[in-house]
């Protein structure tokens, strides 16, 4: 398939696609006017970079696990290895830890509303019989 219908078919502009292939994460065939020709796996090889790059890893790191990823059967890698298995479990880790991180973020905005909404209420009713205190 060509660039335009990858695109099309994993919602990721020409533009990534090219990207991809620059950084080795995939690589498409050329036909003789060299355009790029793409297999139909290439389709959950995008879809798994995008769901590598939403993890927080970077390009290096997932042209590093891509081929020691599952294939597509569903079967272990062969050339998956105990080094790589550590590696994920690290990035497993600083996932969780920016979960973590967030969700106290997220704990002292809902105080800041909490706190900002209460105020309110006690302020708006002075509005209305005060406007001009304001």
């Amino acid at each position: 398939m060509r660039i335009g219908e990858l695109a099309r078919r994993t919602g990721v502009s020409e533009r990534s696609l090219r990207y991809y292939e620059k950084q080795g994460l995939l690589k498409p065939e050329r036909t003789l006017g060299g355009h790029r020709d793409y297999p139909e796996t290439a389709v959950d090889r995008v879809i798994r970079i995008q769901e590598l790059f939403a993890a927080g890893l970077n390009s290096t790191r997932i042209g590093q696990l891509l081929p020691c990823m599952r294939d597509s059967d569903g079967g272990p890698s062969e050339i998956a290895t105990p080094r790589l298995v550590t590696e994920l479990v690290k990035e497993r880790d600083r996932i969780d830890r920016t979960i973590q991180d967030l969700l106290r973020s997220r704990e002292v905005l809902e105080d800041v509303i909490r706190a900002a909404s209460n105020e309110r209420t006690r302020v708006e009713p002075d509005r209305r019989r005060h406007p001009r205190a304001l």
